[in-house]
């Protein structure tokens, strides 16, 4: 099992989830969050003083799948999310040891299907 963290332009959000909705996947978490790469932020001024916002919002998709459908999910997310422009976002994966659906003890792949 994998897990795909994926920053994205908000956005991009309603989008990705029609896609991800058809390709089945049986779960997927999404939260709003704040942060920063080579886009950096913006300037503005307020009452003749420079404020230098460093963190732009994004939404946090996180999703845990079978090893197997990893490339899937994360070549539909990399096709929707790109505009070619800097702060387009970031796809992170990292494997997953074990998994429990608490309420039937199923443990592994079948806690996630």
């Amino acid at each position: 099992m994998k897990k795909i963290d994926a920053f994205i332009r908000p956005e991009k959000l309603e989008e990705i989830k029609g896609v991800l909705d058809k390709l089945q996947l049986n779960g997927l978490s999404i939260s709003q969050v704040m942060g920063f790469g080579k886009q950096k932020g913006w300037k503005e001024y307020v009452r003749g003083t420079e404020i230098d916002y460093n963190f732009l919002p994004k939404v946090k998709l996180e999703i845990v799948t079978a090893d197997e459908e990893v490339e899937g999910v994360i070549a539909k997310i990399s096709e929707i999310a790109y505009t070619g422009s800097v702060g387009d976002g970031k796809i992170f994966i990292s494997d997953i040891i074990d998994a429990v659906r608490i309420r039937t003890k199923e443990r592994g792949i079948d806690a996630i299907k």
